[in-house]
């Protein structure tokens, strides 16, 4: 797919409201995408949209919970009435959870399986099947993170849905190859974004812990404009992998040519969150 030019190409969004999700939809306005948004956040949604409209995008923008799948369903619905099909599918929606594996609750569990995995199982069930029977091709991206390939114990449930999004992403990309549909996994390491703000923080001094790492965040995570270009540029380039920024692809390449010393820095790297 050329992502340098999308004119007469729809590109969905999920998860559009904040962060990466936002940051992707403007630069594909700007690249003169048709856009279908959604995201449970209401006004978010709709700052985005309003945005995207400015640039001249046509944009379809619906409030939907990616966990729900009537509203889902739905949600295909409304856009295959106006589209036969998305030439970009992006399942970005995600939450997050910081605390280790003591710590996290049975809540926490069943709302980031819910969101990180269900949510994007959900979004390739109603899209992926359209983009087949069109027989075109097309492009799919999973958000999943650099902690799906990089132990976390600070962010354990997190990291757990983050490996098993990776894993699907790679089975799907085997299994939709004959269709000419690529698929991308997209492993953001850390993006200066408000999931560090908006994130439940578990354990003992969880207000100064939540602090630290806002802060850590902030001095050291890549730009979320930044991680659009590149979420563009590998979808472009059908990349299986794609780490975001310096620390992701330091983590890939270490995890990859040694799991141990991956392990090892995974271990040592846990205390910047302390």
């Amino acid at each position: 797919m050329n992502v340098k030019d999308l004119d007469d190409r729809v590109v969905l969004i999920t998860g559009a409201s904040s962060g990466i999700g936002r940051t992707t939809a403007l630069l594909s306005a700007r690249r003169g995408a048709t856009l279908v948004l959604c995201d449970r956040n209401e006004a978010g949604l709709n700052e985005t949209a309003a945005a995207a409209r400015s640039l001249g995008s046509k944009v379809f923008a619906q409030t939907v919970d990616v966990t729900d799948p009537a509203a889902m369903d739905a949600f295909a619905d409304a856009v295959h009435a106006q589209y036969d099909a998305v030439d970009l599918l992006i399942n970005n929606a995600g939450i997050g959870v910081l605390a280790g594996f003591m710590e996290t609750k049975p809540e926490d569990w069943d709302r980031q399986m819910a969101v990180n995995i269900k949510g994007v199982v959900h979004g390739c069930e109603r899209f992926i099947p359209r983009m087949i029977e069109r027989g075109t091709g097309g492009q799919v991206v999973n958000v999943a993170s650099a902690a799906g390939y990089s132990a976390t114990p600070v962010m354990s449930a997190y990291s757990a849905t983050k490996f098993a999004a990776l894993g699907l992403t790679l089975n799907l990309r085997l299994e939709l190859r004959p269709h000419k549909i690529g698929v991308t996994a997209i492993c953001p390491g850390l993006i200066n974004t408000a999931i560090t703000r908006t994130s439940i923080v578990r354990g003992a001094d969880a207000d100064a812990h939540a602090a630290r790492v806002q802060s850590m965040y902030e001095r050291r995570g890549h730009s979320p404009e930044r991680a659009a270009v590149a979420i563009l540029h590998a979808a472009g380039r059908n990349r299986a992998i794609a780490p975001i920024g310096p620390d992701a692809r330091a983590l890939y390449v270490i995890n990859r040519l040694s799991p141990a010393a991956g392990r090892w820095v995974a271990a040592r790297t846990t205390s910047l969150f302390d």
